[in-house]
């Protein structure tokens, strides 16, 4: 649409070798698959977006057959809360990397949420203003895509 947005990435750097844990965000273009909000904290930007409530959680254990994927609590593998405390994940957008079949250790929860600061890292992930953010969220269409550049 013409504009640029500062962004923060992974604190691996960017990578094309993206790897479980190491922090970095992958090289290449990556889909938009998915919306998920706060809704106690936001309407919905768009009518594809879906809610996050307090028991969603996203898998990260290489080991589960539900790694890479949203999943509900009571969940015993390792996992990150989607409902955070913090406002990061208030808007987050899904992406296809690893995504929906997983390969073990590629990487999970690549997503494009709110950053915590200007230029502070992410685990992998790309973040943007929480301004800059909605005016994506509410102008993007399902399938539209992000490109990391190496």
């Amino acid at each position: 649409m013409g504009r640029d947005f500062r962004c923060s990435i992974g604190k691996g750097g960017i990578s094309r070798d993206k790897r479980e844990g190491d922090g970095a965000t992958p090289v290449g273009s990556h889909r938009i698959v998915g919306m998920l909000y706060r809704p106690d904290r936001l309407q919905p930007p768009v009518p594809w977006a879906k809610p996050i409530g307090p028991m969603d959680l996203w898998s990260d254990d290489p080991t589960d057959p539900s790694y890479n994927q949203m999943v509900r609590e009571p969940y015993s593998a390792s996992h990150e809360r989607l409902h955070r405390a913090d406002r990061l994940y208030d808007l987050v957008f899904l992406t296809d990397w690893n995504y929906p079949v997983a390969v073990p250790g590629k990487g999970s929860a690549i997503f494009i949420h709110r950053w915590r600061k200007p230029r502070h890292p992410t685990e992998g992930c790309v973040a943007f203003s929480a301004e800059n953010l909605l005016w994506i969220a509410q102008r993007i269409d399902f399938g539209c895509r992000i490109i990391v550049k190496p």
